[in-house]
């Protein structure tokens, strides 16, 4: 069976974007391709990898969820790793000094309650108002396109729901990306890598994929 290319591995199509610039990477354990080869060291091996993002459970995956996670070097390439779990939610001035254009590759799980959605959004944020430029990795939401459930009334928003969305959001990542820009006018140069061979209506389990549990209480597509 024909599995799901994903944007990590369509990265060609931003090397404009990439080549000659310091790039940043916001990822995890799931930020891999369709081998498992780790998003950071394919960047690291192509581009010029200056700095490291980790978010809730860490760049490799191993802090259990709402754990402090700490600023670091990333053993496998030397890569300062700094936290966006941790001290702050937000890029400090010296995270944003660090790179010129930021890659974002994480998989979300398809439902509106996980913080790698608004470490995306807060980060985008951070880099319209810096004027930096974001690539954001495609990749399928695992529930498929329906969505479900109730809407987020915003008068609640917090680190665990920003916007106005379903429950069961049934948007892909770089969807989600373009979402945040349009509904926050942000003014920011957003370029997302495509899949190829990805319809809506399939689940994770149509895609061909490896499943790399998104955290460690999400050890299965069932769960």
């Amino acid at each position: 069976a024909r599995r799901v290319v994903l944007g990590v591995e369509t990265l060609a199509r931003a090397q404009t974007l990439l080549r000659g610039r310091r790039v940043g990477l916001i990822t995890g354990p799931t930020g891999v391709d369709g081998r498992l080869r780790a998003t950071v060291d394919i960047l690291a091996e192509i581009y010029d990898l200056r700095a490291l993002f980790a978010c809730e459970h860490g760049i490799r995956g191993a802090v259990q969820a709402g754990g402090h996670v700490e600023s670091e070097v990333d053993a496998e390439t030397g890569v300062p790793v700094f936290s966006l779990y941790g001290a702050s939610r937000r890029m400090t001035q010296q995270m944003l000094d660090a790179f010129d254009v930021l890659v974002y590759d994480i998989q979300d799980v398809g439902a509106r309650f996980y913080t790698y959605l608004y470490t995306l959004s807060y980060a985008m944020q951070d880099c319209a108002r810096a004027g930096k430029t974001v690539v954001v990795l495609d990749r399928p939401n695992p529930l498929g396109g329906a969505m479900e459930g109730t809407l987020l009334d915003e008068a609640f928003h917090s680190f665990v729901g920003e916007y106005a969305m379903p429950t069961r959001y049934g948007l892909t990542v770089g969807e989600y990306a373009r979402f945040v820009r349009a509904h926050l006018q942000l003014d920011l140069d957003l370029f997302v890598c495509p899949m190829e061979g990805y319809a809506r209506n399939m689940l994770y389990s149509d895609t061909g994929l490896v499943f790399v549990p998104p955290s460690p209480n999400i050890p299965t597509l069932e769960s």
